[in-house]
C-alpha cells in the first residue's frame, strides 16, 4: 500500500478530510472529485472504500480518471467501457476491487457518481500497488536510435520486442529493421493505428510471398501511455498492444528473420532502401524499449547505441500543449468573445463517432451562426435577419466522424465567409454574405440550452474539443475550469474520452462495425451470420437437419460448427431415400484424358472441391461413413501393378497422404476390386488395367483418406498408351453430432464435462424431449459468472451473470414441453444482447448490460444434467453444441452411471414387444405401448377388450359426416382421440373374433349413406356368411363358409381384407382363401357411415334379407377384438374416458369372451437396462401380469419333457450327418464369419468388418497379406 485517506485537515480541491474522519466535499453534486498525487509515477492495482467515519456519508458509485501531468485525465477503462465501480452501501463496509488492468500514473482521481441518500459524499479509500521505474526518451521527429548487432547479419529465428509510447501525432515509425535478401520487420503508426509488418523472406521468382501486415488499436494519438509486445517463434507471432493480444502466422515458408547491421528505433535509419522512404519518423516518448534481452532506453542512457541524429536528447517527456474539452449529450461550453465587430472567426479541432451534432452556435445582432457536423461534413448555417431570414448555407469535407482529430475553421469578414478544413487551404470553400455581419459577443460549444427564440435545431455534440480559438485568441481552459471566464454543463475538462468500440472488432464473422458515440452495430450482410455481433449462423448444420425441417433434395447452404470458425458452404443434399447423403462435387469431368506427362513420366490430375479442408473435415468427420467413386479407362495404361511391386498410379487424399489401392479395395490391399472379388478380365493380374484392358472401378470408403485430391498416372509413356480418369463427388452418409444423445434415467443422474473458457458472445443449443415437466438442461458454476437453463413446466429459462448483474429471460410455450416430442432450445449472450428461442418459434429478446462482458472464465465443471443437489433433467438430450463445438453425449454418457448413451429408448430393440398394431413410445425411462389405434388394451396391446352380448344388445359406432372434399379425413376430439369421418373406401380391413350357440345372428354390419353395405353373419346351421353390396350387381356378393359350424360355443378369429376386387378370409388358424368381386360390381365402398355389432338398428333402405334372417332377435355371445380399419368400436364402447360416437342398447358385458391370450415371454430386470427399481420407476412390463391365464404348473412340466426329447433326436440327426460327410474335407477355421462366400481372405475382412471405414489402419498391413 502507498496511498492511504483517511482523517486529516489538509485541504484537497472541492473538498475538505473532516476531523470525523474521510472526505466528503463542501457541496454534494456530480462535479466533485478527489484527487490523489503519488509523488511519482505507480503502479496501481486495487483500490478499497469505505465510507466516512460513524456518519451516514459515503459513495456507492465511482469512476477513476488519472494522469501524469494533472492534465489530459484518461478515465479507467474496463470491457470497452468508462467503467462505473459498485462503492458502499454504509459508512462501515469496506469494498476492494481488483483492477483488470494496472493503473500506471501520478494522479489518481476520485470521481463519485452517487452517494447516501440518508447523507452526502463521503469516502475513506487506500490504493494498493508498486513501484514503476523506466527510461523514458524523447523523440522530436529527427533523432532515431540506432542498435547496431554485434555481427553484420543476425539470422534470428525468435525474437522478443517490447516498447511503450506516447504521442499525438497519428503517423510515424517505432522501429524498422532489414536485410539484403528482403527481410524486413516494421512497426508504425498509420492514422493513429498500430500496423506490425513482417517478411521472413519472398524467392527470386516471386511464388512464395512472405510480406504480412496486421493492424491493431484505435486512437493512439491520444497522449496517453501504450505498451507493446511483439513475440515471434519462427511463423507464429503474439502481437499485444495494451492487453490484447492477435495472434497470427506469417505468410510464406521461411522460418528466420534475416536483418543487416541494426535495428533502428523511432525512424528509418539512414541505411534504410530507398522503397522504405516516404514515412515519417515517430514524435513523442517512447520507454522501456527492450529487443530480445536488451535495455535499449538503458542502452542510451549510458551512450552505448548511436543517438547522433538527436538534436537534443531527452530523458523525460514534453507535456503537450492541447487541453482537450469532453462532451456528452447534454453538455455545452459558453465562452465570451468581442461583441459588435464585423469579424467572426471561430477555429478548433474535434473528435467524434456521431454523423450529425453541434460544434458551435453564436448570435449575431441580426440573426445567428451555426456551425455542426451533418452526415460527418462540417455545415455552417447563416440566418441573417434583416434581409427577410436570409439563410446561407456552406458545407465542406466528408466522413469526419471517424474518430480522428479534424480542424475547423470559420472566418466571416466584411461580405464573405470561409471555412477550412484539416488546414486544406486548396479546399476552403467561399461564400458571398449579402451585409456586413455584426457579431453578438457570446459562443456557444457543443450544444445550446438556453431559453430563447433562437434555439438550434442541431443536437447535442458528443466527443472532443481542443484548440479552440476564438477571435484568433486561444482559449484558456484551465480559466474556465476556475471559473474565471465563460460558464460550462456537464463538460469534463482536460480529457477526452473518446472510446473505439470497434476496436477490437465485436463483430464476428468478418461483419463490418460502425458505431456512435454510445454503441455500435455490426453489419452482418454476405456473411452467413446473423444477430447483433454476426454469431449465429443462418444456416443449418447438415443435409440431415434439413431433412427434418421436411425440406427436399437439392443444393443447401450448411454450417457444421455454428457460431465457430467454419465459414457455411453450399452442399448438395439427396434426400430422396431413407438415409440423407451430403455430396461435394469436385471440377474433375467425367472421363478425363491423362495428357502432358512430366519429365519422369508422370501425369498429374489436381481435383478441386471449392471448399477447405477444414469444411470436408467437418462433414467426413460427423458422417456415418463417407464414399467416393473412382474409375480408370485404360488402353496399353497400367494402374498398380502387382501388390507387392510399385504402382504406376496413385492418388493423394486428405492431409496430402499418398495410397496405392483403388476402388473396391480398402488401405494396404494394393489390388482393384476385380482382384478382390477374382473377377478379372486375366485371372493373372489384381486390375484389368494391369493387363491393359477394360476398366477398373469402384468405391472408396476409408472416409479418414477422403477426399480424392489429386491422382498421378505413371504409365502413359507407351506407344497407343491411353487413359481416362474419373473421380465422382464425395458423398457422406448421415451427421452422426445431429443424433449424439444421451437418456437421462434419474432426477439426481448428469454428466459433466471440463471447464471451458467462455467468450464475450456465448451460444447454446440443444434438443430435448420428455415426459418430465422440470429440471434443469445444464449449468456451469463459476467463482464469479454463472449460466443456467432450465425446464419450469411450459417455460424455458436462460440465466447468466454480466459482472455483478444477473439477466434471466425466459420463453413460455403454448403447447405442453413434457409431450415427449422433440423440442429445440437456442440460447446466446453477447455483448450487445441476450436471446432465448424455443422450436424456432418463441423468442425473447433483451438487451445486454454495458458492463460486466469479460470473457466468462468458468472454473467448475460443465454440468449436464443435475448439480449442486437440484432436481435434474428426465429424458434424452442431443446435438448439445456449445460455441460451435458439438459436445459428445453419448461417449460421456457410457461411462457415467445413470445416464444411457443415446436416445433410443427400448423401441428399437424391444418394440415388437408391442403387438397387435400397437406404436412403441419412448419414455425417459423406458418404454410404452401406445394401444389407441387398436382392438387391444394392457401394457403391450395384448389384452382382449371384448364384451358378452345378452339379446336385443347392439353396439352402434358412427362415422362423422364428410366435411370437405377429401375422402379420408380425421378430426380431434376433445379427448384427443382422433375419430375418422366418412369415407369412400378402396380397401378395407376387418377383425374380429366372437363364440356363440345361437343363430342367426348378425355378428358385424357395416352400412353407408348410399345403399353399400358390409356384413358377416351366421346362418341357421351356424356356418359363417359374408355379404358384399358395392353397386354394380343385382344381388350381393356372398361368401358362404360351409364346410364348419362356427355356432359351436368356441373362440373363432375372422379376419376380413379387401384390395380393390380382392377379397381375403381368414377363419382361426385354417390357410387364407382368396376370392374375387365380379367385374360388373362396383370397387369402391362409398361414404361409411356405421358399424353395428350384434344387431342392426338403421333408418333408411337395408337388404331384407338381413332383416327378416338375421337381425332378430339378435347375436348372443361374445364379440371381441373387433377392429375396422383404424376403428375399434367395441373397445370405444367399453371405454367410458374414450369420446368417441358410439352408443349402446341393452346389456353389455366386459368379457375376453375366452379367447386365448397373446402372451409374450418375460423380460427378466437382470436384462433390461431400463429396470430400476431403486428409483421406482414404472415399467409396462410386469410378470405378474404376464403370466395371467396362462398354462398351469402340469402343463408346463409336460411341454418340457417333450422339448427334451426333440432336442435329443434333433443332436443324433447331426452328429450322423457330420459323420457321413467328412470325408469331403470339411475343416474348421478361425476366420471371419462371411468367408465362405467370399473369394478370399482381403474380401472376407472387407465385407466382414461393418466398422471397416472406422478401423482399418494402414500400419497394419499385415491384416490384408
Amino acid at each position: 500500500m502507498f496511498a492511504s485517506i483517511h482523517s486529516s485537515p489538509i485541504l484537497f480541491p472541492n473538498g475538505i478530510f473532516s476531523s470525523a474522519g474521510g472526505w466528503s466535499p463542501l457541496d454534494t453534486d456530480r462535479y466533485q472529485w478527489l484527487q490523489v498525487d503519488l509523488g511519482s509515477r505507480k503502479q496501481v492495482v486495487s483500490i478499497v472504500t469505505q465510507g466516512r467515519y460513524s456518519s451516514s456519508d459515503w459513495t456507492s458509485k465511482y469512476r477513476l480518471l488519472y494522469s501524469d501531468t494533472q492534465k489530459n485525465w484518461r478515465p479507467y477503462l474496463q470491457d470497452g467501457n468508462i467503467w462505473t465501480f459498485e462503492g458502499n452501501v454504509n459508512s462501515e463496509g469496506v469494498v476492494r476491487h481488483e483492477l483488470q488492468h494496472a493503473i500506471l500514473a501520478r494522479y489518481i482521481r476520485f470521481i463519485p457518481l452517487d452517494w447516501s441518500r440518508e447523507g452526502r459524499i463521503g469516502v475513506r479509500l487506500e490504493l494498493y500497488g508498486c513501484s514503476y521505474w523506466a527510461d523514458v526518451i524523447s523523440f522530436d521527429g529527427q533523432g532515431v536510435i540506432s542498435y547496431r548487432f554485434r555481427s553484420k547479419k543476425m539470422k534470428i529465428v525468435k525474437d522478443v520486442i517490447s516498447l511503450k509510447f506516447r504521442t499525438t501525432a497519428r503517423d510515424g515509425v517505432l522501429l524498422h529493421g532489414e536485410g539484403q535478401q528482403g527481410d524486413y520487420i516494421s512497426l508504425e503508426l498509420r492514422r493513429a493505428r498500430l500496423q506490425l509488418s513482417i517478411n521472413l523472406g519472398s524467392n527470386q521468382y516471386g511464388s512464395i510471398q512472405g510480406h504480412t501486415s496486421v493492424i491493431s488499436g484505435s486512437l493512439l494519438d491520444d497522449d496517453h501511455w501504450h505498451s507493446v509486445v511483439i513475440e515471434r517463434y519462427r511463423r507464429n507471432v503474439n502481437f499485444t498492444l495494451d492487453h490484447h493480444t492477435q495472434q497470427f502466422r506469417t505468410n510464406g515458408e521461411f522460418d528466420h528473420l534475416d536483418l543487416d547491421y541494426e535495428i533502428s528505433f523511432g525512424g528509418l535509419p539512414v541505411s534504410a532502401k530507398p522503397s522504405s522512404g516516404g514515412r515519417e519518423n515517430f514524435v513523442g516518448c517512447m520507454e522501456g524499449i527492450t529487443y530480445n534481452g536488451d535495455n535499449i532506453t538503458n542502452l542510451v542512457r549510458r551512450k552505448k547505441v548511436d543517438t547522433s541524429s538527436f538534436r537534443n536528447l531527452t530523458f523525460s517527456c514534453t507535456e503537450s500543449n492541447s487541453s482537450p474539452v469532453f462532451f456528452n449529450s447534454t453538455s455545452f461550453l459558453r465562452l465570451p468573445g468581442q461583441s459588435d465587430s464585423d469579424t467572426l472567426s471561430v477555429s478548433l479541432s474535434f473528435r467524434t463517432w456521431n454523423p450529425n451534432g453541434l460544434l458551435m452556435f453564436t448570435a449575431l445582432a441580426d440573426g445567428w451562426v451555426e456551425v455542426g457536423l451533418t452526415e460527418g461534413k462540417v455545415t455552417v448555417y447563416m440566418n441573417v435577419t434583416q434581409r427577410k431570414n436570409t439563410r446561407i448555407d456552406i458545407s465542406s469535407g466528408s466522413g469526419l466522424n471517424d474518430g480522428q482529430w479534424h480542424s475547423v475553421h470559420l472566418n466571416a469578414l466584411e461580405n464573405y465567409a470561409m471555412l477550412t478544413v484539416d488546414g486544406d487551404e486548396a479546399s476552403t470553400v467561399r461564400t458571398a454574405i449579402p451585409i456586413q455581419i455584426q457579431t453578438g459577443g457570446t459562443y456557444y460549444f457543443g450544444g445550446y440550452f438556453m431559453h430563447t427564440n433562437t434555439r438550434s435545431s442541431q443536437r447535442s455534440f458528443q466527443g472532443c474539443m481542443q484548440m479552440i480559438h476564438i477571435d484568433d485568441h486561444l482559449v484558456d481552459l484551465r480559466a474556465v475550469e476556475q471559473g474565471h471566464i465563460g460558464t460550462f454543463e456537464n463538460v469534463s475538462l482536460d480529457m477526452c474520452a473518446i472510446i473505439d468500440r470497434c476496436v477490437p472488432n465485436h463483430c464476428e464473422h468478418t461483419g463490418r462495425c460502425s458505431q456512435t458515440w454510445d454503441t455500435f452495430s455490426c453489419n452482418c450482410s454476405g456473411t452467413g451470420y446473423t444477430g447483433a455481433t454476426c454469431h449465429t449462423s443462418m444456416y443449418q448444420q447438415s443435409c440431415e437437419e434439413y431433412k427434418h425441417q421436411g425440406k427436399n433434395s437439392g443444393s443447401y447452404w450448411i454450417d457444421p460448427d455454428g457460431s465457430g470458425s467454419i465459414a457455411p458452404f453450399r452442399v448438395n443434399c439427396d434426400m430422396t431415400e431413407d438415409n440423407v447423403w451430403t455430396t461435394l462435387k469436385n471440377n474433375l469431368s467425367p472421363q478425363t484424358s491423362v495428357t502432358s506427362a512430366d519429365q519422369e513420366g508422370k501425369a498429374v490430375l489436381q481435383i478441386t472441391y471449392n471448399v477447405t479442408d477444414e469444411q470436408v473435415l467437418s462433414v467426413t468427420g460427423s458422417a456415418e461413413s463417407c464414399e467416393q467413386y473412382v474409375a480408370y479407362a485404360c488402353r496399353m495404361s497400367r494402374l498398380l501393378n502387382t501388390p507387392d511391386g510399385v504402382p504406376f498410379t496413385w492418388w493423394v487424399g486428405r492431409a496430402n497422404e499418398r495410397h496405392s489401392y483403388w476402388g473396391g479395395s480398402g488401405p494396404g490391399i494394393q489390388k482393384c476390386s476385380c482382384g478382390i472379388e477374382h473377377n478379372c478380365t486375366d485371372p493373372k493380374h489384381y486390375c484389368n488395367c494391369d493387363a491393359d484392358l477394360k476398366e477398373d472401378a469402384g468405391l472408396l470408403v476409408y472416409k479418414d483418406h477422403l477426399p480424392v485430391r489429386q491422382v498421378v498416372v505413371g504409365d502413359t509413356s507407351r506407344a497407343g498408351s491411353e487413359a481416362k480418369v474419373t473421380i465422382g463427388p464425395l458423398k457422406c452418409l448421415g451427421d452422426r453430432n445431429y443424433w449424439n444423445a444421451a437418456s437421462f434415467t434419474s432426477p439426481a443422474s448428469y454428466l459433466h464435462f471440463p471447464s471451458f473458457r467462455g467468450e464475450t458472445s456465448t451460444d447454446i443449443s440443444f434438443y430435448f424431449k420428455t415426459s418430465s415437466t422440470h429440471g434443469v438442461f445444464l449449468e456451469n458454476l463459476g467463482t464469479t459468472d454463472f449460466l443456467h437453463i432450465e425446464l419450469r413446466g411450459s417455460v424455458i429459462l436462460f440465466s447468466f451473470d454480466v459482472g455483478s448483474e444477473r439477466v434471466e429471460l425466459s420463453v413460455r410455450s403454448p403447447v405442453p414441453l413434457n409431450n415427449d416430442q422433440w423440442h429445440r432450445v437456442e440460447a446466446e449472450k453477447n455483448i450487445k444482447e441476450a436471446v432465448l428461442q424455443l422450436n424456432g418459434q418463441y423468442r425473447e429478446f433483451r438487451p445486454s448490460p454495458p458492463q460486466g462482458h469479460t470473457r466468462l472464465e468458468f472454473y467448475s465443471e460443465l454440468y449436464v444434467g443435475a448439480s449442486s443437489g437440484q432436481r435434474g433433467f428426465l429424458g434424452c438430450m442431443r446435438a448439445l453444441k456449445i460455441n460451435g463445438a458439438t459436445f459428445d453425449l453419448e461417449e460421456r454418457a457410457k461411462v457415467t452411471p445413470g445416464v444411457n448413451p443415446g436416445c433410443q429408448g427400448h423401441c428399437s430393440s424391444y418394440g415388437m414387444h408391442c403387438r397387435n398394431g400397437g406404436k412403441c413410445v419412448e419414455q425417459y425411462n423406458g418404454y410404452s405401448c401406445d394401444c389407441s389405434l387398436t382392438a387391444y388394451d394392457g401394457p403391450y396391446c395384448t389384452d382382449d377388450v371384448g364384451g358378452y352380448f345378452e339379446t336385443g344388445t347392439l353396439v352402434r359406432y358412427d362415422f362423422l359426416p364428410e366435411v370437405g372434399p377429401f375422402a379420408l379425413r380425421e378430426v380431434n376430439s376433445l379427448s384427443g382421440v382422433s375419430v375418422p369421418s366418412e369415407a369412400n373406401l378402396t380397401q378395407e380391413e376387418l377383425v374380429f373374433s366372437f363364440s356363440t350357440s345361437s343363430t342367426p345372428s348378425i355378428l358385424v354390419y357395416i352400412s353407408s349413406r348410399t345403399q353399400d353395405y358390409l356384413a358377416v353373419v351366421l346362418r341357421h346351421n351356424g356356418t359363417l356368411q359374408v355379404r358384399y353390396s358395392l353397386g354394380g350387381l343385382i344381388e350381393p356378393y356372398t361368401i358362404d363358409v360351409d364346410h364348419r359350424n362356427m355356432a359351436n360355443g368356441q373362440p373363432h378369429s375372422v379376419n376380413i381384407t379387401r384390395n380393390l376386387r380382392e377379397i381375403r378370409l381368414q377363419l382361426d388358424h385354417y390357410p387364407v382363401s382368396t376370392y374375387t368381386l365380379p367385374e360388373t360390381s362396383d370397387t369402391q365402398f362409398n361414404l361409411v357411415k356405421s358399424i353395428f355389432l350384434g344387431k342392426v338398428f338403421e333408418t333408411g333402405q337395408i337388404d331384407p334379407i338381413i332383416i327378416e334372417r338375421y337381425n332378430t332377435p339378435g347375436f348372443v355371445g361374445c364379440l371381441s377384438r373387433v377392429q375396422f380399419n383404424s376403428v375399434a368400436p367395441l373397445k370405444a364402447a367399453l371405454r367410458s374416458g374414450l369420446s368417441t360416437p358410439v352408443s349402446t342398447h341393452g346389456i353389455l358385458v366386459p368379457s375376453n369372451c375366452g379367447a386365448s391370450p397373446l402372451t409374450i415371454s418375460p423380460m427378466a430386470s437382470a436384462s433390461d437396462p431400463w429396470h430400476i427399481e431403486a428409483a421406482g420407476a414404472v415399467f409396462p412390463f410386469n410378470e405378474d401380469k404376464a403370466s395371467d391365464g396362462g398354462v398351469d404348473r402340469n402343463s408346463a412340466i409336460i411341454g418340457g419333457i417333450i422339448s427334451m426329447v426333440i432336442f435329443t433326436v434333433l443332436c443324433i440327426m447331426v452328429f450322423v450327418i457330420r459323420h457321413m460327410f467328412r470325408h469331403k474335407g470339411s475343416y474348421h477355421t478361425n476366420e471371419a464369419k462371411g468367408a465362405e462366400s467370399a473369394d478370399c481372405a482381403d474380401a472376407a475382412i472387407i465385407v466382414n468388418d461393418p466398422a471397416f471405414t472406422e478401423t482399418i489402419d494402414e500400419s497394419k498391413k499385415e491384416w490384408f497379406i
